[in-house]
């Protein structure tokens, strides 16, 4: 089997990390229940004609998605394979309103076509040109390392050489208005800054597209090598450490050998005890990291944890905005990523310098 390694990243986010020269230099401190991405000058990558048919979720994967080729230095890819959880959810809410407004007649079609899941993988292949294998996983918060144990089966056993892996999502006021509804969102305005000290139920919610050119074959540039990603449906707190010494035992490694892990804490005061259970337990002699102050909540966030590790191995500095606890890694060898949302969909993801 051959190694998969992280050859570019790209992420359009709540910060200005679609400037691949920066790494979170500059913090927005949010203030709200929601945050949305600042977003790039969209007319550098798309004509504004085109732009302005597209939703949103569209634009950010067309532009983390030529970023990442540009990084990778690459025309194109062999495969496209992207994670989302609701997928183009305001054309969805659009064509919908239409629906119920018009009496279901008179309805344009457009709305609906580019509210499916998969529309984000199609136009940005339309855009790249890329006839190859393309898939989309809709696995809620699990979507996005779904792409990456498919991207990383079809590398490891050189069916493809090179796959632009992605995780989008957006935020779509019909269903964000759901979500609060469930008592899934704050219902206090909270500085994102002061997340964890909130101590209230829900999360801020938000949205952001981040893609990652993977590949069999090393380059200079490269960011880090995926070494293993699992994934589990239910884990109890009391069976979560032991289950991650298991994964990390079957990788060949210990927790020792961990230099930094990345945890998905949100501020939600139901669910973050399983990371408190890390927190204080197997790596409360690790340095720590989290992300989803910066970030928000949503179904693929997920991917912007494993954008900040990739950044984290090349460069070798975290950010202090993103760090956990006091202790300080010399050099980062070996990150770990773990996830979980609502108490669901567990992930581990482990990355090594390459």
């Amino acid at each position: 089997m051959k190694k998969v390694y992280i050859n570019s990243t790209a992420s359009i986010s709540a910060q200005k990390t679609f400037d691949n020269a920066e790494f979170l230099s500059e913090f927005i401190d949010h203030e709200g229940v929601v945050i949305p991405v600042v977003n790039p000058n969209y007319k550098d990558f798309i004509p504004p004609a085109a732009a302005r048919r597209m939703a949103k979720g569209i634009k950010m994967s067309i532009v983390a998605s030529k970023i990442a080729l540009q990084e990778a230095k690459l025309d194109e890819v062999d495969a496209i394979i992207t994670g989302t959880g609701m997928g183009c959810v305001r054309d969805s809410e659009k064509f919908l309103s239409a629906l119920i407004d018009n009496d279901e007649q008179y309805l344009t079609p457009t709305a609906f076509i580019q509210s499916t899941h998969n529309t984000v993988g199609g136009q940005v292949a339309l855009e790249l040109q890329c006839k190859g294998y393309n898939f989309t996983y809709v696995h809620g918060s699990n979507s996005f390392e779904s792409t990456l144990i498919d991207a990383r089966l079809q590398l490891a056993f050189n069916e493809e050489n090179n796959i632009l892996v992605g995780g989008v999502d957006e935020i779509g006021a019909h269903s964000f208005k759901l979500q609060e509804l469930v008592g899934h969102v704050k219902e206090e305005s909270i500085k994102v800054s002061a997340l964890l000290d909130s101590k209230t139920s829900g999360a801020v919610y938000g949205e952001g597209a981040n893609f990652f050119v993977l590949s069999n074959e090393k380059q200079g540039s490269s960011y880090a090598e995926l070494v293993a990603v699992k994934m589990y449906n239910t884990l109890s707190k009391e069976t979560l450490p032991e289950t991650i010494k298991a994964f990390l035992s079957a990788n060949e490694f210990q927790v020792e050998d961990i230099d930094l892990v990345v945890l998905g804490c949100n501020g939600d005061i139901d669910y973050d005890g399983f990371y408190e259970v890390l927190i204080e337990g197997v790596f409360n002699e690790t340095q720590q990291a989290y992300y989803k102050h910066i970030s928000g909540e949503f179904n693929t966030a997920s991917s912007f944890g494993f954008w900040l590790a990739s950044k984290v191995l090349k460069l070798q500095e975290l950010p202090d905005l993103v760090k956990l606890n006091e202790i300080e890694s010399s050099n980062y060898k070996t990150v770990l990523l773990y996830n979980q949302y609502r108490g669901e969909n567990h992930s581990f993801t482990l990355l090594k310098q390459c």
